[in-house]
């Protein structure tokens, strides 16, 4: 069984377009403790059944921060330390330690996130890694994987129940 973290990790989506990612994004942060932060512009209204549908009833267990741009973002988390998910990043996700209170940044569906944000220093790009010659994976695919490897990581080792019982 998980449990909660003190200082639990944050996933953020900067302009998210498909509602069913963002819910369940939204699914994994209620079951998970972590916090869900979505940054404008978003493809959809967050009252989009949808988006709602994909959530089903978790919304009332998820964090949720949004805001106007990446810039407000910024303001509103100055210290945070952040990794910027994308399939350019040169260094994997395998070859951090995270730390409680991390921010997982994911970009938009469609175009990842912006050569502006990869290089203006709000964050270390990092990929999950994937075969050669394909080109992405489902936005909330790669936000589960990147949330249970720092929260594994931040888990430290697991006891296992012995057998029988």
């Amino acid at each position: 069984m998980l449990q909660p973290l003190t200082e639990p990790l944050h996933l953020v989506l900067v302009a998210p377009q498909i509602p069913p990612n963002t819910g369940n994004v939204a699914r994994l942060c209620a079951v998970t403790g972590c916090k869900l932060i979505l940054v404008e512009p978003l493809g959809f209204s967050i009252s989009d059944r949808h988006l709602r549908r994909a959530g089903l009833d978790y919304w009332d267990k998820v964090f949720l921060r949004l805001l106007p741009s990446y810039s407000a973002y910024l303001h509103a988390f100055p210290h945070a330390r952040r990794f910027l998910m994308s399939t350019h990043a040169t260094r994997s996700l395998w070859e951090v330690s995270f730390a409680p209170g991390d921010h997982l940044v994911f970009g938009s569906e469609t175009e990842g996130l912006g050569p502006d944000v990869l290089a203006g220093g709000s964050g270390e790009p990092l990929a999950i890694p994937m075969l050669a010659e394909r080109r992405s994976l489902n936005l909330s695919t790669a936000a589960g994987i990147a949330a249970y490897e720092g929260l594994r990581q931040l888990a430290g080792p697991t006891r296992q129940a012995p057998p029988g019982s």
